[in-house]
């Protein structure tokens, strides 16, 4: 099962345990003025297209309901909410460099090596409490692997993060962070 952006997004916002108005102020950091209302759809949760077929009708029709009302994050949308994160957390830079291309997403692109940059950034996470932020969730990463993670997209020890870590790491910070 692959996570989209907004899974994503609801993930963190569990983990982090952040209310939607603190959300709305975290898009605002990253230069992107949403209502708490918008917000709220985009923080409805995906459908589970694992569901057995003998579930009640009503249930498959609110989730219809759900699927309309569901506003989908791009990445552009997931970038400003990471790096309004980072404000958030961090408190504003003085000087805001224009960002590189190699750290702007594309709307074809995947996110997750971005989102352990940023979170890392944002939470002020050293390398050591990455990796047992990992180990939370029986994911064994090494020092090298994460550094990998971590480099720019076209450095020769670039590794692409798969939604599988992504997953976990965030599954670990709620651990973290929600005990």
């Amino acid at each position: 099962m692959t996570m989209d952006n907004n899974d994503i997004l609801v993930r963190i916002r569990y983990a982090l345990n952040l209310r939607d108005t603190e959300i709305v102020e975290i898009f605002k950091f990253g230069g992107l003025e949403l209502t708490e209302d918008l917000v709220k759809k985009m923080l409805i949760k995906s459908i589970n297209p694992y569901r057995h077929n003998d579930t009640a009708d009503e249930q498959n029709e609110r989730d219809a309901d759900d699927r309309e009302e569901r506003i989908r994050c791009k990445n552009s949308m997931l970038e400003s909410f990471l790096n309004g994160l980072i404000t958030y957390k961090r408190g504003k830079q003085d000087e805001k460099p224009e960002p590189s291309e190699s750290t702007v997403l594309k709307n074809n692109e995947n996110p997750n090596n971005i989102l352990l940059k940023k979170l890392k950034i944002a939470l002020s996470l050293t390398s050591e409490e990455m990796i047992d932020i990992f180990a939370e969730t029986g994911i064994i990463v090494t020092k090298g692997e994460l550094g990998a993670l971590l480099r720019r997209e076209g450095h020769k020890n670039y590794k692409e993060c798969g939604d599988k870590y992504a997953r976990n790491f965030l599954k670990g910070l709620t651990k973290k962070y929600r005990g």
